[in-house]
């Protein structure tokens, strides 16, 4: 088997492969984007968030709440060795209820960190949501740019056809052309290569399309736009997130400054006891109310409290980290989006420039002065600046999702 044929075989096999997987894709459901978005928001990572909201909030309700109250029932002084209720003056049957009564602060302290838990979550929730949005895009934006890829290197062979149709004339009119079949041969094994990494990451993409949005979705990308920073920390979903984080430190600290208030309790007990021989039966009500003073502050408040307020510094420079790093991203990601933009300037011009030389070599052509070769070969170059266009292409869009996704837009 010569080396062409087994060239010409891969090609075959590669584009066969590519039309199965174009098929299979075409057999997705064809979705528009509010659709997909839809199916995003209810990912499984994203409903864990939601319940650990939903939980958080609960608690906040249930920290305000009273302990449940202790009912006790029993007998005192009752003789072991002459069992009876009637024959010993202090024997007597009791039943009793305590309830305890912690601090209000301490109990209000701990709800309004469980709710700001909650909403901490939900922040969270919202940037989640948002990255995934922007890595949807992006991959819409890959799958595109591969389909169009695919298109070109097709294109790249069909003109590889007829390079090798015209170098073979030139060889058989004695021209001395035959090294150009093999670079041309080289260059085919290339195109073969490419699409065969085209294949690889369509399946890479469609596996985390699947991971999103539970299938491979044939719909077209968004457009996208870069939306403007205002300046201000909190149009970032991560400040928001820390800015949130900072509300349960300060909740921390002021369940911390409660624990040296006293909690109270009190406490109700009715003893009755039966009529005896040298005694009458009584009934009689005893009540008490307890509270606690901070003896071991030193030991137990004290470092609480300072526990409490080194979280909340370290919130605080949490927040301050966030808005650094967040300012730093839409930076990089913004740096990617220009110079997307300026490569994707640069390849059209240098594309204008090859169609000049390709019109002077036509002319050339014409005249008899020269080959057909020339011509092809610049048809080929520009093919080979539409598909590095089309990678910048949705390097652009990509950054620009990313970008977006890092700002609250709701």
């Amino acid at each position: 088997m010569s080396s062409k044929f087994r060239i010409w075989l891969v090609t075959a096999l590669v584009v066969c492969g590519a039309m199965s997987g174009a098929a299979q894709a075409q057999t997705s459901d064809a979705l528009d984007f509010e659709d997909l978005e839809t199916r995003l928001a209810d990912h499984p990572s994203l409903a864990a968030l939601t319940y650990q909201a939903d939980a958080s909030r609960e608690l906040g309700v249930a920290a305000t709440a009273l302990p449940d109250p202790v009912v006790s029932v029993g007998i005192n002084n009752f003789p072991i060795f002459d069992p009876s209720f009637s024959e010993f003056l202090p024997t007597n049957k009791a039943v009793g209820i305590r309830q305890e009564f912690p601090n209000r602060a301490g109990r209000e302290a701990r709800s309004g960190e469980a709710r700001a838990m909650a909403e901490q979550t939900e922040r969270i929730r919202d940037a989640q949501l948002a990255t995934l949005r922007g890595e949807l895009i992006a991959l819409l934006y890959e799958k595109q740019r591969i389909d169009r890829q695919r298109v070109l290197a097709g294109q790249r062979n069909d003109k590889y056809d007829e390079l090798t149709a015209v170098v073979e004339t030139e060889i058989d009119a004695g021209r001395p052309a035959v090294f150009r079949l093999a670079e041309i041969e080289a260059e085919r094994a290339g195109v073969a290569r490419e699409l065969v990494d085209l294949d690889r990451q369509e399946s890479q993409i469609n596996a985390r399309l699947i991971d999103l949005v539970g299938l491979v979705p044939a719909t077209p990308a968004p457009p996208v736009a870069p939306i403007d920073w205002s300046g201000d920390a909190m149009a970032f979903h991560a400040v928001r997130v820390a800015d949130a984080g900072i509300r349960v430190a300060d909740y921390s600290v002021d369940g911390a400054e409660a624990a040296w208030r006293p909690n109270w309790g009190a406490q109700l007990t009715y003893q009755q006891r039966e009529s005896g021989a040298n005694f009458a039966g009584d009934d009689w009500v005893s009540g008490m109310v307890t509270f606690t003073v901070p003896l071991w502050a030193e030991r137990s408040q004290e470092p609480r409290l300072r526990a409490a307020k080194a979280d909340r510094a370290s919130a605080q420079m949490r927040y301050q980290a966030a808005a650094r790093s967040a300012a730093a991203r839409s930076a990089a990601e913004a740096a990617t989006w220009r110079a997307a933009e300026d490569g994707i300037a640069v390849l059209r011009r240098n594309i204008a420039a090859v169609e000049d030389e390709i019109a002077a070599q036509l002319t050339t052509y014409e005249s008899g002065a020269g080959t057909y070769a020339p011509v092809i070969d610049g048809e080929i170059a520009i093919l080979k600046l539409r598909a590095d266009i089309a990678a910048e292409e949705a390097r652009r869009a990509a950054s620009i999702a990313r970008m977006n996704a890092l700002l609250v837009t709701q």
